[in-house]
Formats: C-alpha cells, sequence, structure tokens
C-alpha cells in the first residue's frame, strides 16, 4: 500500500528544513501526467546503482567459518561473570570453553 503524503503549497516552520531550504527548491514546478507516467523505479532506471546499494546495505559479510546456534542453560553467576567483561562476552566464553575442550 503506497503512503500518500500531503503536499504543502506553502513554507511551513517546523517541518525539519529552514525558510531558505523551501525557498531554494520551491520553484520547481509538478510533474506533468506525462512525465508522471514515464516515471520508472529508481531500479529499473539505474540498475548498476541500485545493484551496489543493495549489497551495501544487506548486512556484514559471511564468514568463512560460521557459528552453530545453541541454547544451554547455565548458572546465572557463571553468566554474569562473563557480561560483566563487556562487549565480546559469548566471544570469550567460546574462546574458554574451546582451551578446556584441548580445541
Amino acid at each position: 500500500m503506497a503512503i500518500k503524503y500531503k503536499r504543502h503549497e506553502e513554507f511551513q516552520p517546523g517541518r525539519g528544513y529552514s525558510k531558505e531550504d523551501w525557498d531554494a527548491v520551491s520553484d520547481n514546478p509538478p510533474l506533468t501526467e506525462e512525465e508522471m507516467k514515464s516515471a520508472r523505479p529508481f531500479k529499473e532506471a539505474f540498475p548498476d546503482i541500485a545493484e551496489k546499494m543493495e549489497k551495501a546495505v544487506r548486512g556484514r559479510p559471511k564468514a568463512n567459518v560460521t557459528k552453530t546456534p545453541v541454547t544451554i542453560r547455565l548458572d546465572p553467576d557463571l553468566v554474569e561473570h562473563y557480561k560483566a567483561t563487556g562487549k565480546g562476552w559469548q566471544s570469550r566464553m567460546n574462546d574458554d570453553l574451546r582451551k578446556v575442550a584441548g580445541l
């Protein structure tokens, strides 16, 4: 469902732009029906740029070796001990388990 925005014909303060900004762009004429009909989606009009943009926002790259998510029940004091060490506590717990397992 497309969201329709009300087009403001005059400057209204408090909408995230200044009067100077409004004046700088307010001379743009509205699009004609013919221009609206000939408009294409950005992805269709600029496929190369759109592809680069999609790749840029798809999250971090996949690691060569991925981790396996598990559910495990641990004593609360143990979890608090690792959490108290700050960001990356799960990785530190993983490292400690590897040492104990001799891996």
